[in-house]
């Protein structure tokens, strides 16, 4: 399993005004992007104790998080992931779902998992089966993001964090989100080394690395 360097910071509207202006001259829109920007929503999974919830908020180091995720609205292109965190080193796995899997999933209607080519549709299935997992909570957000060659870099710009509150029907467009942070966070990926001309366009005085979670701070409402 390979692992990446992760940072976040959280910022303000200056900053990111900023630090887009900085991007934008030495780094690369990512080609996905409608505008510079793509809208992501995520469904978060978690058991009855709240084990994913609780390790973010004690700081565990060594910890993991399952969700369900689409962007732009366009529910043809859906992945479930697994992202595991060892301290500020991330690796994210991922497999596809279709639309229809993905609601059955939402639904409680999971046997079919256990059959699936994919491993990591067969984890989410064994650990929904033995610690309890499941649709926690929806969690939407804009991301900016840049991308820069050299040390595979990626940089985002993640703001408009909204949340689903109980609502985990996640492929329903209409569901209803509200707003749960004014925050725009700042989050740094590379391999195995990040070029200095990407840390200088990142960097700000008075700025600490921070721990903010999209997944707590929606979960706010339950």
């Amino acid at each position: 399993m390979d692992f990446r360097h992760e940072i976040k910071h959280e910022i303000n509207y200056s900053d990111m005004i900023t630090i887009r202006h900085r991007l934008s001259a030495v780094a690369y829109p990512d080609p996905h992007t409608i505008n510079g920007k793509y809208y992501i929503r995520s469904l978060y999974f978690d058991n009855l104790a709240d084990k994913t919830l609780m390790e973010k908020v004690n700081g565990v180091s060594r910890r993991e998080k399952f969700r369900i995720r689409y962007y732009n609205g366009d529910t043809s292109v859906i992945h479930l992931e697994k992202k595991s965190k060892i301290a500020h080193l991330g690796n994210k796995q991922s497999a596809p779902l279709t639309a229809q899997q993905a609601q059955s999933i939402v639904d409680g209607d999971t046997q079919w998992m256990i059959r699936s080519e994919h491993m990591l549709i067969r984890e989410l299935y064994s650990k929904m089966q033995t610690q309890g997992i499941a649709p926690k909570t929806i969690v939407d957000y804009t991301r900016e993001p840049f991308i820069y060659p050299a040390g595979n870099v990626r940089v985002t710009l993640d703001y408009n964090v909204r949340s689903g509150m109980n609502c985990t029907d996640f492929l329903d467009t209409e569901c209803v989100t509200v707003p749960v942070s004014d925050s725009i966070i700042l989050e740094v990926k590379w391999d195995g080394f990040l070029p200095d001309i990407i840390r200088d366009a990142v960097s700000l005085a008075d700025r600490r690395e921070g721990a903010f979670s999209k997944y707590a701070a929606c979960r706010i409402y339950g």
